[in-house]
């Protein structure tokens, strides 16, 4: 039975490192034969959320691609989540796992190869273009799959879920952009009453987020948030007041605290700033 057990196990063991290493965007490195001399990383790390029970307005997804464009340079890591509620199809997904090369050192250069560094060289120069292209179809395909009709909205889950998923890859800079309205509506708790927003108590909802075991480990990440605070029609109050909307980003901020990150920036709804 146990050595029946052993090549399921070397399979099992065989897809866990490769789950680890995926990586979306073509090497430059491996295209051009110099695997031997690749650059570290930049030790930044980026982590795109996007809540699909949603949907953005246009501004919105707009801005938030700008922001994620200017960011991403040479030797950055770029993952890109999707979640709902816990319905078949809308769990929390890995859209998008991606490294952007880092450039190969002055000094190094000079011994390489000239085929090879040409070759490098040109891939380097369309290596942004492609992770715009591969990272950016997948960013569209969430923002626009996102729908108002799911019975719930499991933000805590989803980001517990990515704090435990990015915790495995080591990075000097965190960041993690989250594309939602902040407006949990799970077991946990919900910030609606009555088809509208209520007014929460942040301290009250965040011992409750603490006892439901709802609130994960963020590794010291720069947290940004776009889109808090949309409605969607159903919701019979469009107004929303600026304590209401205190009170929302009080509570958030509570929470990536709790969570070992610093809320850098709470867009209601659009985020006016650039992510660094």
């Amino acid at each position: 039975m146990l050595k029946s057990l052993i090549p399921v196990l070397a399979l099992m063991i065989a897809v866990s490192a490769n789950a680890a290493e995926r990586n979306d965007l073509p090497s430059c490195y491996g295209k051009a034969h110099l695997n031997d001399q690749r650059a570290p990383t930049s030790g930044r790390l980026l982590n795109v959320v996007v809540d699909q029970t949603i949907p953005m307005p246009e501004d919105i997804q707009r801005a938030a691609w700008g922001n994620i464009s200017r960011y991403v340079g040479p030797g950055d890591q770029v993952r890109l989540y999707s979640f709902s509620a816990l319905v078949p199809g809308q769990y929390v997904r890995l859209l998008f796992a991606g490294t952007l090369d880092a450039p190969i050192s002055p000094a190094q250069r000079d011994d390489i190869d000239m085929n090879k560094l040409r070759s490098f060289d040109a891939c380097m120069a369309q290596q942004k273009a492609q992770f715009e292209g591969s990272f950016g179809r997948q960013f569209v395909a969430a923002l626009r799959g996102a729908t108002a009709d799911l019975p719930k909205s499991e933000i805590m889950f989803a980001l517990r879920e990515v704090a435990g998923d990015q915790a495995k890859i080591p990075a000097d800079q965190r960041i993690l952009f989250v594309i939602s309205d902040m407006l949990e509506h799970s077991d946990y708790t919900s910030f609606y009453a009555a088809n509208k927003i209520r007014e929460l108590n942040p301290a009250q909802e965040l011992s409750k987020a603490q006892k439901n075991g709802a609130i994960g480990d963020l590794h010291g990440a720069r947290v940004y948030v776009a889109g808090a605070g949309l409605i969607t029609d159903a919701i019979k109050q469009n107004y929303r007041s600026g304590k209401t909307m205190d009170n929302l980003e009080s509570f958030w901020r509570g929470y990536f605290e709790k969570s070992d990150a610093t809320l850098a920036d709470f867009g209601k709804p659009m985020l006016n700033v650039d992510l660094q």
